[in-house]
């Protein structure tokens, strides 16, 4: 059976690519989680976009497991902040830089910087997206080093809502409390954090981006690791 490293430190996402790709892949590929492995130092986001940082974390840890590996990049873009958070979401309440907080803490803090800077901005300008760009990397070979199979990316359209309707729900995590579906039949009646996991699964920007890498992984699992990919 072929690995598959699910590159990343966030077990919520772990869960949600494991969630959908699992039942299409039909037990020809484990998807592994990078805590399974050992500890691995991160590598530096520096890209300027989704995709560059995507690719850079997907090549990073193909070549520091040996495993071919699926990476993602994705944030959140609101409109009237001219599309920040963008590729510093996950490190927004720092600037983009790492400081040790915990992930709940650094969630907090983010959350908290996105409503203050939206304070007063009426509803209709509220607008935002959250983007997921999902790169997979096969390991180096011989004196090859690693390279990029395929990438993928997907959105999922909705509005940052206003206290106190938000923060609300216990499910997802990052800005997931905040972020108002527009998709039907929800039309910004509910957060992302309100929606079950199937749903959410089905909706979101990681969804999309998984669903459509698929081919790639599938290709992958038909031809095997050795196969000339």
């Amino acid at each position: 059976m072929l690995d598959v490293v699910i590159a990343t430190g966030n077990a919520h996402k772990v869960e949600e690519v494991r969630a959908v790709l699992e039942p299409a892949l039909g037990g020809r590929v484990r998807l592994r989680g990078l805590a399974e492995l050992g500890a691995f130092a991160e590598p530096s986001e520096t890209g300027a976009t989704f995709e560059e940082n995507s690719a850079l974390k997907a090549l990073a840890y193909a070549t520091t497991t040996g495993l071919h590996c699926l990476a993602d990049d994705s944030g959140l873009e609101v409109d009237a902040l001219a599309g920040r958070p963008g590729v510093i979401s996950s490190h927004y309440c720092t600037e983009g830089r790492e400081t040790g907080l915990s992930r709940g803490d650094r969630d907090r803090l983010n959350n908290e910087r996105v409503l203050r800077e939206l304070a007063g901005v009426p509803p209709a300008r509220r607008g935002a997206r959250f983007v997921c760009v999902v790169t997979l990397a096969r390991p180096p070979r011989g004196v090859e080093p690693a390279r990029v199979l395929a990438a993928s990316r997907g959105t999922f359209e909705g509005r940052i809502g206003e206290p106190p309707r938000v923060p609300a729900g216990g499910g997802g995590f990052g800005y997931d409390p905040l972020f108002l579906v527009e998709a039907a039949p929800y039309s910004l009646g509910v957060t992302s954090s309100e929606l079950i996991a199937s749903e959410k699964n089905r909706l979101s920007h990681r969804g999309a981006a998984l669903r459509g890498i698929m081919r790639a992984v599938n290709t992958l699992a038909t031809v095997g690791a050795g196969g000339g990919l």
